[in-house]
């Protein structure tokens, strides 16, 4: 009779225990919701998000034309921007004050402004121009939104020649408003404190609020004499005013070493910020009543806030160039419109009439994190 060595024995019983091993794990994982969304759904969202949002081009881009003495050739020149998928036309304007009106109220990105004399220009002199006025709050976009005008221009053209060689023809110039000398620093200051005040705020009151979960001293705060909501508030205003502190030292630098340009309403942009760190302070309430562990709580913040922030908030990625499910996703991120404020106000140096909107929205969200975060910390209670 054959009998098995002891050492194939021990193989087979080690193998044994590693296959029931792993189904152990298989088993804990498959219990796991919140492994099994990291594990699949992180990738999923990722890759939709990004896969949209990372795009070169920049289409459907709003512009104006400024064209008192409309003609034949404006007109047609005007139709072909507006046929483009990259441009869509938002109206005629009378002057270049209404071009400025249009930009400071971000309606516009691209001004086409014809001469009176145009088509008797081009078919008497032979050569006729047209002015590019871009808004270059955003220089990338700027650049990338003229130089499509420009090729849409040159290739009608051609095509109005019929192959023919004509001397002169339409000459572009451009011309930006707000940063003629397109620094990338003017778009990148307020991008970046938009993303540091989000994470600083909503980080770190989930994190310091979760360790005393965790530490088990959230009990003897909740039973001492002062009432629970000042508890969870009073943890929350150490981070308000060390985020005033960060909004101060970016406008330091940012005044002091970038070269932006003076002339903000620095007040105005303090109460904004403000606006914005008490929304990030309820949105980080939130995260930590739901959540049970400091990993946790930064994971949430780190991974569910900073790629939502960094695709939706405009500043890396142009909104308009995102299919319309995802710029309707992008109005409920605090970053769409804390950015949108920022950057007008210290690059195009408008009032408060001009951001009116995205402040009564954040104020919106901010009362709606407060209620949310006060109902489950009832109910935690």
């Amino acid at each position: 009779m054959a009998t098995e060595t002891p050492g194939k024995t021990h193989s087979v019983g080690g193998l044994t225990m590693f296959l029931a091993f792993v189904s152990k794990e298989a088993k804990h994982v498959l219990r796991d919701r919140r492994s099994l969304f990291i594990l699949l759904g992180l990738p999923i969202v990722m890759m939709t998000l990004f896969g949209f949002a990372l795009s070169n081009e920049v289409k459907n881009t709003n512009f104006v034309v400024l064209d008192q003495v409309p003609d034949a050739e404006t007109i047609a020149l005007t139709d072909r921007l507006a046929e483009s998928r990259y441009f869509t036309f938002v109206g005629r304007v009378e002057s270049e004050d209404e071009i400025t009106k249009f930009f400071r109220r971000g309606d516009a990105r691209l001004a086409v402004v014809f001469p009176s004399n145009f088509d008797h220009d081009l078919h008497h002199v032979h050569h006729a121009q047209v002015l590019l006025l871009a808004d270059d709050s955003d220089p990338n976009t700027a650049k990338t939104v003229t130089n499509y005008a420009t090729a849409i221009i040159g290739q009608h053209q051609v095509e109005m020649a019929n192959g023919q060689h004509r001397q002169g023809g339409i000459r572009v110039q451009t011309r930006m408003l707000y940063n003629p000398q397109l620094k990338s620093s003017y778009m990148f200051v307020p991008g970046v404190m938009t993303l540091l005040v989000m994470l600083l705020g909503a980080m770190m009151t989930s994190v310091s609020i979760v360790r005393e979960k965790e530490r088990g001293t959230m009990e003897i705060l909740l039973v001492s004499p002062m009432h629970p909501l000042l508890l969870i508030l009073g943890k929350a205003v150490p981070y308000m005013l060390l985020s005033l502190i960060d909004v101060v030292i970016i406008l330091l630098l940012s005044y002091g070493v970038l070269d932006l340009p003076w002339g903000a309403n620095i007040p105005l942009l303090m109460a904004e910020s403000l606006l914005f760190i008490l929304t990030t302070l309820a949105l980080g309430l939130v995260i930590s009543n739901g959540v049970e562990q400091q990993q946790t709580a930064m994971f949430i913040s780190l991974v569910g806030l900073l790629m939502p922030a960094l695709v939706f908030s405009g500043f890396m990625f142009p909104i308009e160039n995102m299919p319309m499910p995802l710029q309707v996703l992008g109005n409920v991120v605090p970053t769409r419109w804390f950015y949108e404020i920022a950057s007008k106000i210290m690059i195009k140096h408008v009032g408060f009439a001009s951001v009116v909107k995205p402040t009564l929205i954040l104020a919106g969200m901010t009362i709606l994190f407060m209620l949310v975060a006060w109902r489950t910390f009832r109910q935690r209670l």
